[in-house]
């Protein structure tokens, strides 16, 4: 099995747990990750590399499943990542018991239209782009069988900055947008989301739902 994406190693440690036969691999182009998920306890057999997810380091076929955990919307081009992870999973034939698991935050249909959806800073800023469905990419890759379904959990906050702060490190497309405004339009956006996030209340511990 291989985890695309697979940040700190986490689900790609679960698998390894869980699995019957084979080895468990994972890839994420961010090499502190990758060092971080070699460091861990428990990494036994897992082969953590540093890879791109749409050039994958791997021959076609190696793979029985091929999964993506909250990775799809940080690579550029997702529908070659779809496509990369169909060929590593039993080749162009695709096998039957091949599998492509893959999971994204959700903003949309199905997902709670809380406080937070209309603070977003989508809403602010028309121009930001705008995403394409796991579903569509997996269809438009060849997939069949096509499957959704959600899973909802809590995040737990302290307080205002506890959620905001770590956007402002430029990690990941959310984090280097916001590094990237105006001084001006930053402050615009932090006001409306804090404005979000607090409704009228003193600021402190917040349970936000997050959607997959």
């Amino acid at each position: 099995m291989l985890d695309v994406g697979c940040g700190t190693g986490s689900l790609a440690l679960i698998l390894d747990e869980h699995r019957e036969a084979g080895q468990v691999a994972g890839v994420d182009i961010a090499a502190p990750y990758i060092a971080f998920a070699r460091s861990r306890s428990g990494v036994g057999g897992v082969g953590f590399a540093v890879g791109d997810a749409c050039r994958l380091p791997y021959a076609d076929g190696s793979f029985a499943a091929a999964l993506a955990q909250l990775s799809l919307n940080f690579v550029p081009d997702a529908a070659r990542d779809v496509k990369g992870r169909r060929r590593r999973c039993g080749g162009l034939g695709f096998s039957r018991r091949s599998r492509l698991p893959a999971s994204v935050l959700g903003h949309c249909r199905g997902c709670r239209p809380g406080r937070r959806r209309r603070s977003r800073p989508s809403v602010l800023d028309p121009a930001r782009p705008v995403r394409r469905s796991p579903s569509a990419l997996c269809r438009d890759a060849g997939l069949t069988g096509v499957e959704r379904s959600s899973l909802t959990i809590r995040m737990e906050y302290a307080d205002f900055s506890d959620y905001w702060e770590p956007l402002l490190g430029g990690h990941r497309p959310v984090g280097a947008y916001i590094e990237g405004l105006s001084p001006k339009r930053r402050r615009l956006i932090e006001e409306r989301i804090r404005a979000a996030f607090l409704p009228g209340a003193p600021d402190g511990p917040r349970s936000l739902t997050a959607t997959a």
